[in-house]
């Protein structure tokens, strides 16, 4: 007996079965082809009007309201939108990393420590005042603004922050913030970061290992080895980030 006839033979027997299959496998086949046929149209549907606009160009017209639309669908206006610009914001992010976040914050902080050890402090003395108690002020800064700050410390603090600070802050700091803002605001920065990296980073390499090797590194290391309850529970940075 041919294999062929076993199988007519049992299709026979089992015509239900047999019914049921065939339709599943033409529906399965069916649908598969109709999809294929709506895919195809959509994609020509798209394709002839998006030609309408030329060069297959899709415009979307400009409008404060799509933008919020857009903040607020994916939940930024729950902690608040700002209406700017990508040059302001790449401008003033610049600026506040380079003059006060960052560069200002940190030349201030060794240049202090260096004075009062230069005046014969010691150098514990000198870490604490001009760093470790600097998350202290920012921490109110932070929560309060500076007038609140202001308020939360003594009499005597305030006096000095009101009439030294702009001491220290004077006009040539002023003007020399203004220089840096003007060498983000043509270029200049953007253009020197640029061929710094391309030549290997060498001035940024031997800043950084100048601000390593700083003696506030040092005694500030030995300090905080000295208050777990700083770090406990937290690595440090450089073991959880590529810096």
């Amino acid at each position: 007996m041919r294999l062929s006839t076993i199988a007519l033979n049992n299709l026979r027997r089992r015509r239900g079965k047999a019914v049921l299959l065939v339709l599943g496998l033409a529906v399965g086949v069916a649908t598969v082809v109709s999809m294929l046929d709506i895919t195809q149209a959509l994609k020509a549907d798209t394709e002839r009007k998006i030609d309408q606009f030329g060069a297959n160009i899709l415009v979307v017209p400009r409008s404060d309201d799509l933008a919020l639309s857009y903040a607020h669908a994916i939940g930024a206006t729950r902690a608040g939108v700002l209406d700017t610009t990508f040059a302001e914001e790449t401008e003033t992010d610049l600026f506040g990393e380079q003059v006060v976040l960052c560069g200002g914050l940190t030349a201030l902080v060794q240049a202090g420590y260096e004075t009062l050890v230069g005046a014969g402090y010691q150098p514990e003395s000198a870490y604490f005042e001009c760093l470790h108690e600097l998350k202290l002020i920012v921490d109110l800064m932070y929560e309060q603004g500076i007038s609140g700050m202001r308020f939360s410390i003594s009499d005597t603090a305030e006096y000095g922050d009101l009439t030294r600070g702009p001491r220290v802050i004077n006009e040539a700091v002023r003007e020399e913030m203004g220089r840096i803002l003007g060498e983000i605001q043509d270029g200049t920065f953007a253009k020197e970061w640029v061929e710094e990296n391309a030549n290997g980073r060498p001035n940024y390499k031997a800043l950084r290992q100048a601000g390593f090797d700083h003696p506030i590194e040092k005694v500030g290391a030995q300090l905080r080895d000295m208050m777990p309850f700083v770090t406990a529970g937290k690595q440090k940075i450089q073991d959880i980030s590529g810096g």
